[in-house]
């Protein structure tokens, strides 16, 4: 990149840069200008707007002038056509005075404020303050307080008449609805369905009906406030405000909301295109998992996973570009909030955490897969569901275990099916035979029994190892190979059932780990009492196939 553009772009920042911090200060300029005034108040009105001087704040001048205002108010030996104006102490002004009481000193500071001349300001004020008393002293007068009070009565006799008249409407259409339900219902025949079609209509619609009454009686209330309130001047700012504490809400709202609106198109294109994007890779791992589309050295078992990974980052860059479209982005209080949620999850979620890490590890590692046999501790099963958090077993007895994956990389876990898809799995069971057999009838045997076993494979075929020398027999080791891990409780089963079958027709007996001496008869079961009561021959129904 050359350097004439790295330059335009240096020089376009600090422009920026200069502007905001012009317009920062102009904005906390006409801020300050705005704040170095405040109105001086009577009866709650406010009468005009007043600076500060060199001793006082705005503040308390105008708190100053309105005391000594409502004081000549109060005195009725001061006319309220004693207002004049005279010339200040020290001439310095004009001094406004009711009698000899003075109400407030005009400098050339308020006449520039104005923008006027201090006469004219002055005789502008002198104006206002003669208007105050007079309306003072008449709003307090006896004919005014008792029209106030009949007036007030009236209004109180509206409103109990108002609300007594809407809570009778509202229930007769209440009636009417409970009315109107009760037909619909004997015109159903007794049909739960449509019964219970209508119950919900009919629970909205009175739902409706209670939340509008309440908004009229709060609307009636309200007039009624407003205009007792009104009626007397010790009240009367409570009048004018209370409009004020109503809509005043309401309209920095609606302002709000105005000026949202094209933070908000964004945050609704943005959703879109996001939401889009979503489908277009769920529809490309999905077809990443049915095989449909095939990735060099990617497997199918992997698209879950990844498909949630790159979910998650989409969604986390989405976050990160919407984060200053929303409502008080950047503002202390969701900053804060920010903060303790981060926390929150931080401190209750590491377990969770540690899960979802290991899930991922588990598959891509590819430890497991949906429908091996698998041994994790003391638990053996087939699994029947891997998902982010845990896996699903389904054991020999039809149970449900589920297993957190964290406790799968802190396990030994035994994988049967792994390599038995391509070598099969060896099922290893151990006897001990008297050293007074030979060791090559042992082998036969044992390999006679396995012959009789079905599913075992033939092919790489069963062997027999001499596992131990023991003390009182010889440990015989006997392999064979299974296609597959499933059933395999019952392959143990069947081999082991034939293994006495063999042993026993051939009048060999099965030692215990140790004895003290041989027996007079070898311990074996003849063939003609194989089927003592109540066992059964196998032509004898008993379900057990020839």
């Amino acid at each position: 990149m050359s350097r004439l553009p790295v330059s335009i772009v240096l020089a376009l920042l600090a422009s920026l840069a200069l502007a905001g911090h012009a317009r920062a200060q102009t904005e906390a300029a006409g801020d300050t200008t705005e704040a170095a005034t405040a109105p001086v108040r009577l009866d709650g009105r406010a009468l005009l707007s007043v600076g500060g001087i060199s001793s006082r704040t705005p503040e308390d001048r105008a708190a100053a002038i309105a005391r000594r205002l409502k004081d000549i108010a109060d005195d009725p030996s001061i006319p309220a056509d004693s207002v004049t104006i005279v010339p200040g102490p020290a001439g310095q002004g004009l001094e406004i005075r009711a009698g000899v009481r003075p109400i407030m000193l005009v400098t050339e500071a308020d006449a520039q404020r104005e923008g006027a001349s201090a006469d004219l300001v002055a005789n502008a004020h002198k104006l206002q303050f003669a208007e105050a008393i007079a309306r003072y002293r008449t709003e307090r007068g006896p004919e005014r307080l008792l029209r106030s009070a009949l007036v007030s009565l009236a209004a109180t006799v509206a409103l109990v008449l108002a609300v007594w008249l809407a809570v009778v409407l509202f229930r007769r259409l209440d009636g009417f609805l409970e009315r109107r339900y009760g037909r619909l219902v004997q015109s159903a025949h007794g049909k739960v369905g449509d019964v219970l079609r209508i119950a919900p209509m009919l629970s909205a619609m009175r739902g409706s009906i209670v939340t509008i009454r309440v908004l009229v009686i709060a609307i009636l209330f309200f007039v009624w406030f407003e205009v007792v309130l009104g009626q007397f001047p010790w009240t009367r700012w409570l009048s004018d405000d209370l409009a004020g504490l109503l809509l005043d809400p309401l309209a920095t709202i609606a302002v709000g909301i105005a000026n949202y609106i094209p933070k908000l198109l964004f945050l609704v294109v943005l959703f879109l295109v996001a939401r889009f994007g979503l489908r277009l890779l769920r529809l490309y791992f999905g077809a990443l998992e049915r095989g449909a589309v095939s990735l060099p050295g990617f497997e199918q078992e992997w698209s879950s996973a990844t498909y949630k990974i790159a979910r998650v980052f989409v969604i986390g860059i989405v976050l990160v570009m919407a984060y200053p479209y929303l409502p008080g982005a950047g503002s202390e209080a969701l900053q804060g909030l920010s903060v303790f949620a981060g926390l929150v999850l931080s401190l209750g979620a590491s377990s969770s955490v540690s899960n979802v890490i290991a899930g991922y590890i588990t598959t891509f590692g590819r430890v497991l897969r949906v429908g091996d046999m698998i041994k994790v501790g003391e638990t053996l099963g087939v699994v029947t569901q891997i998902r982010l958090l845990t896996i699903r077993l389904r054991t020999v007895r039809n149970e449900e275990v589920t297993i957190p994956n964290g406790t799968l990389l802190a396990t030994n876990v035994i994988n049967y099916s792994a390599l038995s898809r391509e070598h099969g799995l060896i099922l290893q069971t151990e006897v001990r035979i008297n050293y007074a057999v030979p060791w090559r009838q042992v082998h036969a045997m044992l390999l006679d029994a396995a012959a009789r076993t079905p599913g075992l494979m033939t092919e790489p075929p069963p062997f027999v190892l001499q596992r131990e020398l023991g003390d009182f027999a010889v440990a015989y080791q006997l392999n064979v190979y299974k296609a597959e891990a499933r059933a395999l409780v019952q392959a143990y089963s069947d081999l082991h059932q034939n293994i006495l079958d063999v042993f026993n027709e051939y009048g060999v007996q099965i030692m215990v780990p140790a004895y003290e001496g041989d027996p007079e008869t070898p311990k074996v079961v003849p063939p003609e009492q194989w089927f003592q009561s109540p066992a059964r021959p196998p032509d004898a129904n008993y379900g057990v196939s020839k």
